[in-house]
């Protein structure tokens, strides 16, 4: 048994322990009841204030949100208008600046060609000119030297017969006059001979006695002469041979032949000459100047009298051949002048047409490189405007933002927003 107080009157009463915990239970239920409505309504207005003030921040911010994504949209369109009108503007006046540069190029290019070409027409014409004269006087000297080779050939034949005058002369010299030959020196006479005419006849000459015995054998003299320019004309290694009537054992000129050119090679002369008085009776060697090329280059035998005559004929000879030489250069250079003045046209054809090339190239890649940067800024300013169109999108759905949309598949929500709008 429980003992209970009535609250009211105070009266102490028994309850045994089933009805002390019906009563306790109802007790409890009224309580949590109580408790219960007022924990209910107290979330109530709580959960009512937070969704108001959720909902107020959420208005606040969405124009918040909103206000700035239109004034960035409309910067940004602002920006991208700016570039798009400055890009096709740098656009144009570059296009403009390439094309005046080209056109100037092109222009300055063909006048630098027409000068060049009117510059290498002038000089054609004056080569032309110059070798047409030069053949013109070729051709005169050459009739010239033609006409002098032809009077040489009569002061030749002359020339010829009166030395076979003195041969005779000196033959019968000889048979009369031997002994005194003998006694002089062959070598003394024609020394004598060629110095009688030197100061007049060979003033650039050189006719010494060889003395030089180093490479074993030398020969007797060395002629030498040089021309106004100092280059050697002619060069003659001489060797003298002499003997007597009654000299025992007789020799031949051709014994002397092999010893002579070895001279004549060591001593780099060009020319060979053997002054003889060997084989008296020889016919072929009483009659004048005997070549013997066939044996040894540029080898001749001679008698004494021949000696200043022979020098005479190589000397004029080798002047003439100088004369020619000089001519045939002079012809030889005109010609490599010419040949040298194609080559150099050619080369300037190949090198403008490759620098024209080049450049046009160069134009081409520029041309090309713009229509790039072209397409480029176009592709640009399409996803600008792609991107405008998007933020564009985005404000309306931003402006067509309500309540009814947000709260359309929540009912409780939909509730509270009907209860707060009554």
């Amino acid at each position: 048994m429980n003992k209970l107080t009535c609250p009211h009157c105070k009266t102490p009463f028994e309850v045994d322990e089933q009805g002390y915990s019906s009563l306790v239970k109802q007790v409890r239920d009224e309580q949590f009841e109580k408790e219960l409505k007022r924990a209910e309504s107290a979330a109530t207005k709580e959960k009512t204030a937070a969704v108001e003030k959720a909902v107020f921040e959420a208005k606040q911010n969405s124009q918040k949100a909103i206000s700035d994504k239109d004034l960035e949209i409309e910067r940004l369109k602002a920006a991208v208008d700016a570039e798009v009108v400055k890009a096709q503007s740098d656009l144009q006046s570059k296009i403009k600046e390439l094309e005046g540069k080209l056109a100037n190029a092109e222009t300055e290019k063909k006048l630098e060609l027409a000068n060049q070409m009117k510059e290498v027409e002038g000089k054609a014409r004056e080569l032309e000119s110059d070798l047409k004269n030069k053949d013109l006087e070729y051709k005169l000297e050459k009739e010239a030297l033609e006409k002098q080779h032809f009077l040489a050939l009569q002061d030749k034949d002359r020339f010829i017969a009166m030395k076979e005058e003195e041969v005779q002369r000196y033959k019968d010299f000889k048979q009369s006059q031997s002994t005194k030959m003998i006694g002089e020196s062959l070598e003394q006479h024609c020394e004598s001979q060629f110095n009688k005419l030197r100061s007049t006849a060979f003033p650039n000459a050189y006719f010494e006695k060889d003395n030089d015995a180093s490479s074993g054998s030398k020969g007797d003299y060395i002629f030498r002469e040089l021309d106004e320019n100092g280059v050697e004309l002619i060069s003659i290694m001489f060797e003298m041979k002499n003997e007597g009537d009654k000299t025992a054992t007789k020799k031949k000129n051709e014994d002397f032949f092999k010893e002579l050119d070895k001279d004549r090679n060591q001593k780099n002369c060009e020319y060979a000459i053997l002054v003889s008085m060997l084989e008296a009776d020889n016919e072929v060697y009483n009659e004048g100047i005997v070549d013997v090329s066939h044996r040894y280059e540029k080898m001749y035998v001679i008698r004494p009298q021949f000696f200043i005559p022979l020098i005479s004929l190589l000397r004029n000879s080798a002047r003439n051949a100088m004369a020619y030489k000089q001519e045939l250069q002079t012809v030889k250079n005109q010609n490599i002048d010419i040949a040298n003045f194609e080559s150099e046209m050619e080369d300037f054809k190949s090198a403008f047409g490759r620098n024209y090339r080049l450049a046009s190239e160069k134009f081409d890649s520029a041309i090309q490189e713009i229509d790039k940067s072209i397409a480029r800024l176009n592709k640009v300013k399409e996803n600008l405007m792609s991107s405008g169109n998007n933020l564009r999108l985005a404000n309306d759905k931003a402006d067509r933002l309500s309540i009814k949309k947000l709260t359309k598949n929540s009912p409780s929500l939909k509730d509270k927003f009907d209860d707060l709008g009554n």
